[in-house]
């Protein structure tokens, strides 16, 4: 379904497991930034009905898993920590255009959200196999349906916002490039590290 081109290696959900701590930071901080993307396309498209009544939801959906994922930290004895930048993301973004037609623009920021949403869905399900705590197994399969029901969201609203633009073949380009930069991380608990 999410159509990654390079499968994220599972050292990464060993590395995670030894350092459970920087990943709940690190994941409670990606989930509000996910909600923060959604909000960022609603303030740049408001008269797209369609797409601000789901970017709102998926916005509400995000910050509740932000304040799920804090409350875990909490749990645990630890408090939220600093926000780090994501490289990976930061990779990701330079993918997207700045230049061409609104609907080009456009769609590159929903398949751009796509691509972090298939990519967190993938590691979620990684961590619901390998999490040593079953309450976060449990907890991470529940946010991988999440993730890949945004996803689906996100790619869905580029095929019906995208008018000319060959959203299939850009969607092929983000993957394609995708697996060029995750190529280079993994090798942190960090959620795309």
């Amino acid at each position: 379904m999410l159509h990654l081109q390079l499968p994220t290696d599972p050292r990464w959900a060993a590395l995670a497991k030894e350092d459970l701590h920087t990943l709940l930071v690190d994941h409670a901080w990606c989930e509000h930034k996910a909600a923060s993307n959604a909000m960022s396309i609603v303030v740049r498209h408001p008269g797209l009905t369609d797409l601000v009544e789901e970017l709102c939801r998926i916005t509400q959906e995000e910050m509740a898993h932000f304040g799920m994922v804090v409350q875990r930290l909490r749990e645990r004895g630890w408090a939220l920590g600093p926000e780090r930048k994501d490289g990976y993301v930061n990779e990701l973004l330079a993918f997207v255009r700045k230049d061409g037609a609104p609907e080009e623009r456009l769609v590159d920021r929903l398949l751009f959200s796509a691509m972090i949403e298939a990519r967190s869905c993938e590691r979620f399900k990684l961590l619901s196999e390998t999490a040593a705590d079953p309450e976060l197994r449990t907890f991470y399969r529940d946010l991988m349906e999440s993730e890949a029901g945004h996803y689906a969201t996100f790619i869905g609203l580029a095929r019906k916002y995208g008018g000319r633009t060959d959203v299939d073949a850009r969607w092929q380009a983000f993957l394609a490039y995708e697996a060029e930069v995750v190529a280079r991380y993994g090798n942190s608990a960090e959620m795309h590290g």
